[in-house]
């Protein structure tokens, strides 16, 4: 060890007096500083402008533009002009040979090099710390453990760094091929995960050895045995072979020897790196304060009531549009979107499904191949991308495979599917969304899982008077949060079962199925008959949760249905005065009720969004019926109900006294609550239907917030008694202010842009003057 100690203290005096080490101290300190004085300023702006900064520790240090983060895109450039000399100066001078004839082994001289790189390296990190122990200061309940992850993915990766640009020095007496040839490993590493990814056995083994990202982890504050392993196999791997390169060159080896010594080392790294990087052998610890890289709680529980296998197979379909995703070179970018899942369930099963049938989502491509049949399509995509076509199942062979296990794809418009399946038979749907993201989040993933854990609440829409429709796509009806497989926040991709419900005496049974837990009854157009109206307050006497939505006009017909609630829809058009629109036009805002009991509802009201409603009836409720109100949403003062008016685009409606019509806060929906047996019945009663149509939901307004979706998804949370749509809110972090103000930013900048860069550059002038005076 001391020998190995003498070596490193030779090599750090030797490249601390050259002007190289100190010029990349002195740049790496003052891009930093200058980094981070840019992301305080922006912070210190964030306040000017009145907003709440979020999440301080990774914006200021280990975020995506973070000082961490910055850097560490950086090190590939200066790491090589550090490691380039140590072995090629002692070619090039010649002072090899009185390593080779002194009693000194290649493992002491290649080690002995490598401890000095190590203690370039702590300087490094000595210098980040610096940002570390400035942004603890300033910002209140600062997340260390995150900072510290951050600070130990840095120092690893120019620890890889130099390992591997000590090897390439023993390869050339040039130091500058030993740079360039440094920097071409780093780049052939960075892009081996794009290697071989069509080879099943080959893919896993160059996606592990890629080392783009490798860090980012740890900036994230998540540490993970594989990444550890990663760092710790690699650098043993540049390590051994530039040991070997020294022994082949002091003893005279046999070429085959040479090459059987090379490839048992590549061989055992890789055999280390595949077993390092099984599911069942790898370890986590989230270091973030809010376990940011952790499924929430609820996923937890669900994955843990998952006894047994699980199976998710991708279904792929050539003529879908979105097929690329689940081909082979795709595979281990798509077990990536799983991995939070496979991190807690790590027998999961993942197979891939291949086939041609008839896209009835992808119009395009019709378009694109007219008059050409699916097969000739689908040959023709083979061709284009060099796909074997004999690895798609026909439309009648995949029908065969499907319609066996009881899976019908039709159903699913044969787009690209996620299908997860249990050893006890149980399946559900996993989908691609047509939004930016496309890709399914932790709400969809484990609603999709959940629905095969408890009984999920069936939602039933009752039709056959006029009601709105949720299979078409029209602007009145309401398929987009029920039925549309491709939206996001549609019910069916939130967990719910859904369907309709015709209560006419010759298409229904003499009850409400108890398998309905939900009825929704939305803008009536023809009245009920007395036996279908019984049906509803059977339904409703036996517990049973509803939605019942009015439009003007419609009130007549409506009310005979809600009486028995205490409900009575008034004669008239709610009407409040917002510029720039029609009188009937109403924007609405949560109670201070519904904030205090609903955070979305409360982010709602921070954040000023509205709930938009074309159109509404007042009503009131009568509290002795049973049911206790509460009013979730109304107008302000400022409203009054219209009873004249009833063209609000040429006419302009006027408070009308005499009529009764004053000004007044409206409730427009209210939950209505009992306790039924061991169940508490819950009723919402909306005085507007048009609020939850498909052109409420789409549409986006340049002066007004809207946000339709949230009064949706929360009614029917709290319908489903808080097992639908799964809520993976996170904690909001807890480091969001700061102790500094505007004037800091000058102090920031002289410290971190001036005296750092300046005392380094001190330190080697003092180094130059004494080793000059020697």
């Amino acid at each position: 060890m001391k020998t190995i100690w003498k070596i490193a203290k030779a090599e750090l005096n030797t490249l601390f007096c050259s002007p190289i080490a100190w010029l990349i101290l002195i740049i790496f300190a003052f891009q930093a500083g200058l980094t981070y004085s840019d992301l305080i300023a922006d912070q210190l702006r964030y306040l000017a402008l009145n907003y709440r900064p979020y999440n301080l520790t990774a914006k200021l240090l280990v975020g995506y533009s973070g000082v961490y983060s910055d850097m560490q895109n950086n090190l590939y450039l200066y790491i090589p002009l550090l490691t380039m000399g140590l072995m090629s100066k002692e070619y090039s001078s010649g002072s090899i040979k009185l390593l080779y004839s002194s009693p000194i082994t290649n493992t002491q001289i290649i080690i002995g090099k490598y401890v000095s790189m190590l203690v370039y390296a702590l300087i490094l990190v000595i210098i980040l710390f610096a940002y570390f122990i400035y942004s603890a200061c300033i910002i209140e309940n600062f997340d260390y453990q995150l900072a510290f992850t951050g600070v130990l993915g840095i120092f690893l990766l120019v620890c890889a760094y130099a390992a591997i640009g000590l090897f390439m020095s023993t390869l050339t007496a040039y130091q500058v091929v030993a740079a360039v040839g440094t920097l071409t490993v780093l780049a052939i590493l960075n892009f081996m995960n794009s290697v071989g990814q069509d080879i099943d056995f080959v893919r896993d083994l160059t996606y592990w050895l890629a080392l783009a990202g490798r860090s980012d982890k740890f900036l994230k504050g998540m540490i993970c045995t594989e990444d550890l392993f990663y760092f710790i196999i690699v650098i043993a791997l540049f390590l051994s072979l530039s040991i070997l390169k020294l022994k082949f060159e002091r003893t005279s080896t046999s070429r085959l020897s040479k090459v059987s010594q090379y490839v048992g080392v590549i061989c055992v790294t890789l055999l280390l790196g595949y077993t390092t990087s099984r599911p069942k052998l790898m370890y986590y610890y989230d270091a973030t304060a809010t376990k940011a890289n952790t499924l929430t709680p609820p996923s937890q529980e669900v994955v843990k009531k998952l006894d047994g296998g699980l199976t998710l197979t991708t279904y792929v379909n050539l003529l879908d549009d979105n097929f690329g995703k689940g081909m082979p070179s795709s595979r281990n970018w798509e077990m990536r979107k799983f991995e939070d899942y496979i991190r807690f369930k790590p027998e999961m099963k993942m197979k891939y499904v291949y086939y041609y049938d008839h896209a009835y989502n992808n119009s395009r491509l019709y378009a694109q191949y007219p008059g050409m049949t699916d097969k000739e399509i689908a040959q023709r995509l083979c061709d284009t991308y060099d796909y074997d076509f004999d690895m798609f199942l026909s439309p009648e062979e995949i029908k065969k495979q499907t319609l066996s296990k009881g899976i019908n794809l039709e159903e699913e418009y044969n787009s690209f599917v996620y299908l997860f399946e249990r050893e006890n038979g149980q399946k559900a749907f996993l989908r691609i969304y047509d939004d930016n993201q496309r890709d399914p989040f932790e709400a969809q993933i484990t609603s999709a899982l959940k629905t095969m854990v408890v009984t999920p609440p069936m939602v039933a829409f009752v039709t056959g008077h006029g009601e709105r429709d949720i299979y078409k796509g029209g602007e009145r009806d309401y398929s987009a949060f029920a039925k549309n497989r491709t939206f996001r926040h549609s019910l069916i991709n939130q967990g719910f079962r859904v369907s309709t419900l015709d209560l006419r005496a010759d298409t229904a049974a003499t009850e409400i199925s108890k398998d309905i837990d939900v009825l929704v009854i939305a803008d009536v157009r023809e009245a009920y008959t007395p036996e279908e109206i019984a049906k509803v307050q059977r339904f409703l006497a036996r517990g049973g949760d509803m939605i019942i939505a009015c439009e003007p006009r419609r009130q007549p017909l409506m009310n005979p249905l809600v009486e028995s609630l205490g409900i009575t829809f008034l004669p008239g058009t709610v009407v409040e005065e917002t510029k720039g629109y029609a009188p009937n036009q109403l924007f609405l805002d949560p109670t201070e009720t519904a904030i205090k009991e609903n955070s979305d509802f409360r982010r709602m009201s921070r954040y000023g969004s509205k709930l938009s409603m074309p159109g509404a009836v007042e009503f009131q409720v009568n509290d002795s019926c049973g049911f206790k109100s509460t009013v979730l949403f109304a107008t302000s003062s400022k409203a009054w109900n219209e009873l004249q008016t009833t063209d609000f685009v040429d006419d302009y409606p006027t408070i009308n006294m005499e009529t009764g019509e004053k000004n007044d806060s409206i409730p427009l929906i209210t939950r209505l609550t009992r306790q039924v047996g061991d169940k508490e019945q819950r009723i919402y009663v909306c005085g507007d239907a048009d609020c939850m149509a498909n052109s409420e939901l789409t549409t986006s307004r340049d002066d007004i917030s809207t946000s339709n979706f949230t009064l949706i998804s929360e009614v029917f949370r709290e319908l489903s008694h808080g097992e639908f749509p799964v809520d993976d809110s996170r904690p909001h972090p807890a480091d969001d202010k700061m102790s500094i103000g505007q004037g800091a930013l000058i102090w920031v900048q002289i410290i971190f842009m001036g005296l750092i860069p300046v005392g380094l550059l001190a330190g080697y002038i003092i180094t130059w003057w004494r080793r000059r005076k020697k």
